[in-house]
């Protein structure tokens, strides 16, 4: 059931409430909603507190759409009425003038004439945000389903091209380094190969931020065919890639045409699979330490050897 905050207070939210969630929900939902809708969602958020301060007819008007539209978006990010978007925004405005100092936002994308100054605090400013607002957004729930699967996996098969494909990487070498068995595929032939090997007791793990690659949603689709739990981190949880996945992670993380395929959706990634692998390594505590301590005393040992000169053929 939604939370409602009280009148008296809705400038405070608490960390993960549905009024703190508001934003990152509706940057979530940018891709899937329709071009109408879009515009009531980038109105909202190039100003929530005025949004919150706009009569239903007013906010319809900025956004050159109608009454009947701004309620369909309301119910497009799961809020039930008008009035309750208003509270939401009011709360999420007032949380990010505290966070911030009531510092102004600085702007979404880099401007030509920017500074190295303003380049650095907007995209310093748009990282914290990222991490802030997949916080207040991750389905907790979803996310301690998907450590027991991976936890209990026989394999876990990753999937991820382009910038997704590090973070992918990442996982790899944090899961390989406690001795779970994991593979990363950044080739969609190699992906669909794995994929047909995988059945019940596999777990399958497929990147994308904008969750319509077909280069992974494919693979991701193949595992599912093969009988494998297959987990899914996107920044759109209305994508092909969220739909065909039995779990999903959610980042929300805003790419701007200036910086498409940024760092800031790398960040907010990279967290997820932070919180997902300490959840893994958890289960196995004295396991997964050991394992942790092993591998990086072989490195610290093998650092400290002198390089072998190899002979020569003047030897």
């Amino acid at each position: 059931m939604a939370h409602r905050e009280p009148p008296s207070s809705p400038a405070q939210p608490a960390e993960g409430t549905p009024a703190a969630r508001t934003l990152a929900r509706i940057r979530a939902a940018l891709p899937s909603l329709a071009p109408s809708e879009r515009r009531v969602a980038e109105a909202v958020l190039a100003d929530p507190a005025q949004a919150a301060e706009l009569a239903i007819s007013a906010l319809a008007g900025r956004a050159d759409t109608s009454v009947a539209t701004v309620m369909r978006f309301c119910r497009a990010i799961e809020i039930t009425s008008y009035p309750q978007l208003r509270l939401a925004l009011a709360a999420a405005a007032a949380r990010e003038d505290a966070l911030s100092g009531r510092r102004p936002a600085p702007g979404t994308d880099i401007s030509a004439t920017d500074t190295l100054d303003e380049i650095v605090s907007k995209i310093i400013y748009n990282e914290v945000h990222a991490l802030e607002d997949t916080g207040a957004g991750l389905d907790v729930d979803a996310l301690g389903r998907a450590v027991d699967v991976v936890a209990e996996a026989r394999r876990i098969d990753i999937f991820g091209v382009g910038a997704s494909a590090f973070v992918g990487q990442d996982l790899h070498q944090k899961l390989h380094r406690i001795g779970r068995v994991a593979f990363i595929w950044t080739d969609r032939h190699a992906a669909l190969t794995a994929a047909a090997l995988l059945g019940p007791g596999d777990v399958a793990l497929a990147i994308s931020h904008s969750g319509e690659t077909e280069d992974t949603v494919e693979p991701l689709q193949a595992a599912a065919e093969s009988g494998a739990t297959t987990i899914a981190l996107t920044n759109a949880p209305r994508s092909p890639l969220a739909r065909g996945a039995d779990l999903v992670l959610t980042t929300c993380a805003r790419e701007t045409p200036f910086r498409s395929g940024a760092t800031v959706s790398r960040i907010a990634q990279l967290a997820l699979v932070d919180c997902l692998f300490v959840g893994v390594a958890q289960r196995s505590y004295e396991v997964a330490t050991a394992a942790l301590e092993k591998t990086y005393g072989a490195l610290q040992r093998r650092g400290r050897q002198p390089a072998q000169r190899r002979p020569s053929a003047d030897d």
